[in-house]
């Protein structure tokens, strides 16, 4: 661990930035706010459609049930949310929560379109305190969101806090490729192709610079399972997916 990450003084990683820790949520705030209303359609050029079979692995893993309670937490624009509605039935819940307002209002008026709003709740919730019950939720989810929270231990240990016994958690995130020549591609790829995509589809071209950035601060595969277990999850795993480019980490509450 370098000694940059083991820094004292009340800041935090935004992308290649350090910045004041309480500052870094107004500043994600403005990357969402700016690409909420574009979000799947650059997740599609971003990935070439692959975060959906991502996605789909995640929800596989989850094992959810008719009559569960499942939170999908940075769910923003509501495509987990909504494939969760139909798995855990009438007698089920989803919450849809995400810090974001502009990202919450886009994917309530989806899931509104496709009539999916019957057994979900969408909550604006930061993901460090969230505001529910111990022991209520039996599946936590957070696809492509932890690496933007201030405190990824804390955030994990608010999920550890409101699972049931027994419950899962499952983080879907952009980690680290397996294969030297695979990561040279990728780094090239994302610093290059991701803000030309920004610029001419959102017209913004740092905001998805910033999310580059803040892939490669991320923890990678064996960090963030470390991370899981000391937030108090046993049974912890990981799968690589493409590669490393996309891992699912998924934890037990014991």
């Amino acid at each position: 661990m370098s000694s940059q990450d083991n820094r004292t003084d009340d800041t935090t990683d935004f992308g290649f930035e350090r910045v004041k820790t309480a500052e870094k949520a107004g500043r994600v705030r403005e990357v969402f706010d700016s690409v909420a209303a574009q979000y799947d359609l650059m997740n599609d050029l971003m990935s070439g459609g692959l975060h959906r079979l991502w996605k789909r692995f995640t929800i596989e893993l989850s094992a959810v049930r008719s009559g569960q309670t499942v939170l999908d937490i940075a769910g923003g624009t509501g495509d987990l949310a909504a494939k969760f509605s139909k798995l855990v039935g009438t007698e089920g819940k989803v919450i849809l929560a995400d810090i974001n307002a502009a990202m919450l209002s886009v994917g309530r008026d989806r899931l509104i379109d496709k009539g999916a709003l019957s057994n979900i709740d969408v909550v604006q919730a930061d993901a460090q305190f969230l505001p529910f019950e111990d022991n209520s939720i039996d599946c936590i989810t957070i696809a492509f969101g932890l690496r933007n929270v201030t405190d990824k231990a804390r955030a994990l240990r608010s999920m550890h806090r409101v699972l049931k016994p027994g419950g899962r958690v499952l983080v879907l995130e952009f980690s680290k490729p397996t294969s030297p020549l695979l990561s040279k591609v990728y780094n090239a790829y994302s610093f290059s192709a991701l803000p030309v995509m920004g610029k001419l589809i959102t017209d913004d071209a740092d905001s998805y610079r910033y999310l580059a950035e803040s892939i490669r601060k991320h923890p990678d595969q064996e960090s963030l399972l470390e991370m899981v277990e000391d937030a108090g999850f046993v049974d912890c795993r990981f799968h690589n997916m493409t590669g490393g480019i996309v891992a699912v980490h998924r934890g037990i509450k014991g």
